[in-house]
């Protein structure tokens, strides 16, 4: 039987690593996951938020993660209230405000487990100050207490903040490996394995998820295919158009988040505290925010893998398009591109991204970026 690691594809030394942590019950206040993107650090957060919080113990059935209690079942769909999770809001990185609630919710007692694990994504960006109002709850944590910190390199991440954490590296997953394991865990060929993966900007987890999810995901990346064939004959009232289109189709999964977020207030409103409740839904608005941003980079990453495909050819190296079912498209473009301007629509992609990240309206970022593609194959 698996346990609640087997979810870490691609990473087997932090697999038996934590496996080993749980099961010997050597768990620290402070943890610094370090690794590119896409190599399942949020993946692997959870999970080992659920081998802390399983009540039956890294010693029961399955080694951490039971698979028929509740609070395993809460923390695998991302709903244990004593599992918290940040990610910046601020235009510059993480408020300060951030940390100050961070800072009080882990003075109060669980609510349903015996521990509470924060899993704070992206901590390189967390400037001197946020992490001035965070750093004596770091360093000196309640008891029940778990920090998970996500972060691409160590170099990132402020000294005072690394000083405190215990570093578990993540390594690269080659290409080749990542879609195989993306293909044997959902079925799917290796072509849509890959197509899966740049979709979702080289992340093996979130890949799966997008192929789970049936046509949908498909469907929406024929359509931004199909938009971005279609630039160089529109207008650019059109393109303004097809902009709005293509963010109301990427943010389309909202609606059933917002609905499940409804429905999980009204079942509570009957027995939880109305601070208690300003507190679930100030939750569920972080995470609408997170959810929102994920829909965005999954528009640009399928936005990139078409103008990377576009520059395989332009360099004569077809044989390494991603794209294969929209060969015939991306050829029509090479002959339009240069690999120069192809470079210029790529680094588009990226200031596009960050961008967004920084709050400016995902509308005039997507506009501005579509412009940049049609004077690209125009």
């Amino acid at each position: 039987m698996g346990d609640a690691f087997d979810c870490i594809v691609g990473q087997p030394q932090v697999r038996e690593f934590l496996r080993a942590t749980t099961a010997n019950d050597r768990i620290s206040h402070a943890y610094l996951f370090a690794g590119p993107a896409g190599s399942n650090k949020t993946q692997a957060a959870y999970a080992f938020a659920q081998a802390i919080l399983c009540p039956k113990g890294a010693k029961g059935p399955r080694g951490g993660r039971c698979g028929a209690c509740d609070a395993c079942d809460k923390v695998m769909r991302r709903k244990h209230p004593d599992v918290r999770y940040f990610a910046p809001e601020g235009a510059n990185g993480y408020l300060i405000e951030q940390m100050r609630e961070m800072v009080t919710d882990a003075s109060m007692a669980p609510i349903q487990a015996k521990k509470k694990v924060y899993i704070i994504d992206r901590v390189d960006q967390l400037g001197t100050s946020a992490a001035n109002a965070f750093l004596k709850t770091l360093e000196e944590p309640p008891g029940n207490v778990v920090f998970i910190l996500l972060g691409r390199t160590c170099d990132g991440v402020l000294p005072t903040i690394l000083s405190r954490c215990q570093v578990v590296p993540f390594r690269h997953i080659p290409a080749s490996e990542a879609a195989g394991i993306v293909a044997q865990n959902t079925g799917a060929s290796l072509l849509h394995a890959r197509i899966a993966i740049e979709a979702c900007g080289g992340s093996i987890s979130r890949a799966i998820e997008f192929l789970a999810a049936g046509s949908a995901r498909m469907e929406f990346r024929k359509r931004v295919l199909d938009t971005l064939e279609r630039l160089r004959h529109c207008e650019d009232w059109d393109v303004v158009g097809m902009a709005a289109d293509l963010i109301k189709a990427a943010n389309f999964p909202l609606d059933a988040a917002r609905q499940q977020f409804e429905q999980e207030l009204a079942q509570n409103q009957d027995f939880l505290a109305k601070s208690a409740l300003r507190q679930l839904e100030a939750r569920q608005k972080r995470q609408i925010t997170a959810k929102s941003s994920e829909c965005m980079r999954q528009l640009t990453s399928i936005i990139r893998s078409w103008i990377r495909d576009v520059m395989m050819i332009c360099s004569g190296c077809s044989d390494l398009v991603i794209n294969q079912d929209v060969l015939p498209a991306l050829q029509a473009a090479a002959q339009r591109a240069t690999l120069p301007s192809a470079l210029c629509a790529l680094r588009a992609v990226d200031e596009c991204e960050a961008s967004i990240a920084y709050n400016v309206s995902p509308e005039a970022c997507i506009d501005a970026l579509l412009f940049k593609v049609k004077e690209v194959i125009s």
